[in-house]
């Protein structure tokens, strides 16, 4: 069965049953061992829309149906790797992401799931695998993840002793791993049109693959002198609001948006924030880079049936 049939056919079970009602679930992708259902697409597509605040609509639906499935079977390699390491539930983290998402209500959060028919249950069990995901990166990469203090200590001497006025810039991000099988100006237009139809915030909540996804994408105040070139060189041109052209990486694809520019004189810099600042982009840097090409891997040597 083509791909776009499925689609057709999923999409009418949105409208022709109730959203949870007992209807079979059937198999729509096999990724190994692992299987995704149509319930656990429609799921998760319904749950993206309820957390962006989206309507429900065949067109919203339409924009979701397709990256969703890739994050479904993205997710089920991420689930086969875990099980061969073994790696622990982290319950206390999930329950502070709960906490901080639902305003510290988490009970109130999960009757909104029940009130909207939509499964809880399979919610936690994603933010699982994806906590796992990340404490199972960082160990493998741990040595290259580091990064060296001192260096770090240079650096912000070399800031601190130019003596000018230093800017920083308020921004966040939305980073996408890039799947060779979409043309790039295919993905581009993709993630373009969703920025449009459902805001940049909306979009990176649910679909960007940075670490920085669960707070809608935001990186924070970051130093004009910790960014790379090519990054200064995008950024410095921006007005704020205004959101960048794709920034092109070996496997992903970034968009950037200014949300506030300051201008510090050198005595104002605080070197504690600075320092911490410095070293979680530069590991979130090398974390996404050794977590998308683990993804790539393991996509390219796995067999995937639709």
């Amino acid at each position: 069965m083509k791909l776009n049939s499925l689609f057709i056919i999923i999409i009418n079970l949105f409208f022709f049953q109730p959203l949870f009602g007992n209807i079979n679930s059937k198999i729509i992708v096999k990724v190994e061992n692992e299987i995704v259902t149509n319930y656990e697409l429609k799921n998760k597509i319904l749950t993206s829309l309820f957390l962006s605040g989206q309507e429900i609509s065949q067109k919203n639906i339409d924009d979701l149906k397709e990256t969703v499935l890739d994050q479904l079977i993205f997710l089920k390699l991420k689930k086969i790797e875990l099980d061969k390491y073994k790696v622990p539930k982290d319950q206390t983290r999930i329950n502070t992401y709960l906490s901080s998402i639902s305003g510290n209500d988490i009970l109130s959060f999960k009757e909104k799931f029940r009130a909207n028919n939509l499964n809880f249950e399979i919610y936690l069990d994603e933010l699982d695998t994806e906590f796992r995901w990340q404490k199972l990166i960082y160990t493998i990469y741990q040595k290259k993840i580091d990064i060296s203090e001192d260096s770090v200590d240079i650096e912000i001497e070399k800031i601190i002793k130019n003596q000018k006025p230093v800017k920083e810039f308020e921004l966040s991000e939305i980073e996408i791993n890039f799947n060779q099988e979409t043309s790039m100006k295919d993905k581009i237009k993709e993630l373009s049109d969703k920025i449009n139809t459902m805001g940049f915030e909306n979009v990176a909540l649910n679909f960007s693959s940075s670490t920085t996804a669960s707070k809608k994408g935001y990186l924070g105040w970051i130093n004009e002198k910790t960014l790379s070139k090519q990054i200064y060189e995008v950024v410095s041109k921006l007005d704020i609001g205004e959101i960048s052209k794709p920034i092109k990486g070996q496997n992903s694809i970034l968009f950037l948006k200014l949300n506030k520019i300051r201008v510090l004189n050198s005595d104002e810099i605080d070197k504690e924030e600075l320092k911490k600042k410095i070293i979680e982009e530069k590991r979130n840097d090398l974390f996404n880079l050794y977590s998308q090409s683990r993804l790539s891997k393991l996509k390219n040597n796995s067999y995937i049936q639709y």
